[in-house]
């Protein structure tokens, strides 16, 4: 078996380990039951692909994110390490045939969506796998307790029920005290076993700026502050318009969303990371998974509604070890539009079920139907054909997704998918009979060699380019050839997903209860509220702040945040004045003299300092100005 040391030097070119990874792999290999808590940028990621490498068998992986997964699968493969992934959405064929090579085949990596995982089909497969290490990813989600509660989570505990001789690493960035002791309880672990690195920073200052004007505030810490920068916003508009006004004002930015095409988001995205544009502004759709080291500042425009959100998002600043700032600006409205975004975001549970109902209706689900079913779902269409409100809508199905009722995937990406579906000799005997099709079926041939075995990716865009022709003529094309049967054609989804995780059941059967939903609700309140005494306590250092929320016992101030510094400079202030005051009573009490002469008495970095203490003495009348401008000092 090879040492975690061979394997990090082998596939990432490294000699030794970040500290504490080594522990957690260690006790994975040991077969212990381990729950991980590295900060943003602490590698958590290696401290189960280090381990499930040291092994036969394969790791599974469950993982909230469906963008993250694809995101390690990517990287995994580029360093020439077997993995796949499986979430919702999927075609059938593309599962069943992943499935089986992770049953069959010499894959590692297995990563999966929670709900996938809770699937009979998933079930049924995973005990046919030699399962050597079962990694779930965001364990916080397990947690009601926590801030982004996925209830499929709960499911993991019956897989245990499979793979019981199988240890489980469950990894977090963010957990408060009571959602680690939850995270153990929900998974079954045998016993406590918890690493936790310290949430503390030390090269990244926390501030927060307290303006009415954001965006001059913005362009003045980013013309201040060199390097590249992310900027968090509220909402796509507001991405967009950020980045033009920057752009205006002569700084490289660029947008991100999830709403932007697949290919769009990733040449963003390469961009920034090559430095190319220097400040990326986004939603919270982006950061999981980057692993750009050199960010100097990270800036908030909006107040987060989780300070677990804001931990993990400030935290993408300085992983090189280099100073960098996790910067929030803050308005005096900021806290009132968050509350009533937070009270939209909670409509009755009479609207939660009429939107049930109407979802179900859509797309004409018979009662006891619908499990594992997913939909494309045009939000605005569905909104207008029901004549309701699209945020209404959203926020609907958002609590029916927090309730585990469905799945809402928003940016649910597919390429296309094409499979020869007729043998050789019937190919090359069709190839002849329609010489207008010759070009396009050589170049599925020699572009995709498996494409008898398997559905195979191919670009829409890219292949219409090559053959010449508009992308709507190259669609025609193939569908027309899946009307010969010849070819089984699925084409690129762009469109947000539904997958419903229950079958569908009668409105009035419909759990959500009151007493959950208040539940959840307070939950998120008290998350609000704690963001908003973060954002207003200028009195306590923010570092101290923070961990503080996550329970950490500290009580050495960070020395760098905005509440630091001002402490800092008053302090000095304040020891400087009484010096300068003890000066000037010195010399008035010894002679009468004329301001210049007093100002002349100090160095000129003083003068400021020496101006507000005469007019200090003054105003308190320890000190007289007589018609020629000469002080004297009075005698108490």
């Amino acid at each position: 078996m090879p040492t975690p040391h061979e394997i990090l030097q082998k596939y990432w070119g490294y000699d030794d380990f970040r500290p504490m990874q080594l522990d957690i792999i260690t006790a994975a290999l040991a077969g212990t039951d381990t729950l991980a808590l590295l900060p943003t940028g602490g590698g958590k990621s290696l401290c189960f692909q280090v381990p499930a490498l040291c092994r036969d068998g394969i790791c599974v992986v469950v993982s909230p994110l469906i963008a993250l997964m694809k995101d390690q699968v990517h990287n995994l493969n580029a360093r020439g390490i077997a993995a796949v992934a499986v979430h919702s959405g999927m075609r059938h064929q593309d599962l069943d045939r992943i499935l089986d090579n992770c049953v069959f085949g010499d894959i590692k990596f297995l990563y999966l969506s929670p709900e996938r995982l809770g699937t009979e089909l998933v079930q049924a497969r995973l005990q046919r796998m030699n399962v050597n290490l079962l990694a779930i990813d965001e364990a916080h989600c397990i947690s009601q307790w926590g801030y982004d509660f996925r209830p499929p989570y709960l499911k993991i505990a019956e897989i245990r029920t499979i793979l019981h001789q199988t240890p489980v690493l469950a990894l977090t960035a963010t957990a408060t005290p009571e959602v680690v002791i939850d995270i153990q309880d929900r998974l079954g672990f045998r016993k406590k076993n918890v690493f936790q690195q310290s949430f503390v920073r030390s090269n990244l200052s926390y501030v927060v700026q307290i303006t009415e004007n954001k965006l001059d505030k913005m362009l003045d810490i980013l013309q201040k502050v060199t390097g590249t920068s992310v900027v968090y916003a509220r909402n796509r508009k507001q991405t967009q318009d950020t980045a033009v006004w920057l752009r205006n004002k002569g700084i490289a930015a660029a947008y991100y969303h999830a709403g932007l095409p697949p290919e769009e988001r990733g040449r963003i995205q390469d961009d920034w990371i090559a430095n190319r544009s220097r400040v990326i502004v986004a939603t919270n759709a982006f950061g999981m998974g980057i692993d750009k080291p050199d960010v100097r500042t990270v800036i908030h425009l909006e107040l987060p509604d989780s300070l677990e959100a804001y931990f993990q998002e400030a935290g993408r600043a300085g992983r090189d070890g280099q100073r960098a700032y996790g910067i929030l600006l803050y308005a005096n409205a900021d806290f009132d539009k968050l509350k009533w975004q937070f009270e939209k975001s909670y409509p009755p549970v009479s609207e939660v079920r009429r939107v049930y109902q109407a979802l179900c209706n859509y797309w004409q689900l018979a009662t006891g139907s619908g499990k594992d079913q997913t939909y494309d779902l045009d939000l605005s269409a569905f909104a207008n054909r029901y004549e309701m409100d699209v945020l209404h809508v959203y926020n609907c199905v958002k609590l029916m997704e927090a309730a585990g009722y469905v799945l809402f995937s928003e940016a649910s990406f597919q390429p296309a998918t094409v499979q020869i579906i007729v043998n050789k000799e019937e190919w090359y005997n069709y190839l002849l009979r329609n010489k207008k099709l010759e070009s396009l079926l050589k170049i599925l041939l020699r572009a995709h060699d498996n494409i008898w075995q398997q559905a195979v990716g191919v670009n829409e865009f890219k292949l219409a380019e090559f053959l010449k022709m508009p992308k709507d003529n190259l669609v025609q094309q193939l569908l027309f050839l899946q009307q010969e049967g010849i070819i089984e054609y699925h084409a690129r989804q762009e469109l947000p997903q539904l997958t419903f995780l229950r079958k569908r059941v009668n409105i009035v059967d419909l759990d959500l209860t009151e007493a959950l939903y208040s539940f959840r609700k307070k939950r998120h309140e008290d998350k609000i509220n704690a963001a908003a005494a973060y954002a207003n306590n200028e009195n306590e250092c923010r570092t101290l702040q923070l961990i503080r929320y996550f329970g950490e016992a500290n009580t050495k101030k960070c020395g760098i945040c905005d509440v630091c510094i001002a402490q800092r400079k008053a302090l000095k202030k304040h020891t400087e004045y009484e010096i300068i005051q003890y000066r000037i009573q010195e010399v008035v009490q010894r002679d009468h003299v004329d301001i210049n002469f007093l100002v002349q008495h100090f160095s000129s970095t003083q003068t400021e300092y020496v101006l507000e203490i005469i007019e200090f003495l003054l105003d308190e009348g320890k000190m007289k100005e007589n018609n020629d401008g000469v002080f004297c000092w009075v005698k108490e």
